[in-house]
């Protein structure tokens, strides 16, 4: 059975990638007409965006990334940026 989840829950989910890693938090929802077309997520202290991305906010997640929605959001780690733990020596 299908369940339906209105956008206006998914406000301040958490977001983990489909390996278990901690992504951020979703702040806004990108709407074309009547479909989702992306979720931007903030990049929250401790998470692995905020690892990434240094000062940016967050990014922009395509909606066909998005494998699952429920009590938390679970990504393609396909939206991950390039990230290598050299970058940061």
């Amino acid at each position: 059975m299908l369940k339906m989840k209105r956008i206006s829950e998914t406000f301040d989910m958490r977001v983990f990638t489909d390996s278990g890693d901690y992504f951020g938090d979703i702040e806004e929802a990108i709407l074309t007409q009547s479909k989702v077309f992306g979720w931007r997520v903030k990049a929250t202290k401790n998470s692995f965006l905020a690892k990434v991305l240094g000062n940016a906010k967050g990014v922009i997640v395509p909606h066909p990334l998005v494998k699952s929605i429920g009590d938390i959001m679970i990504i393609n780690k396909s939206a991950v940026p390039n990230y290598s733990p050299e970058d940061e020596e």
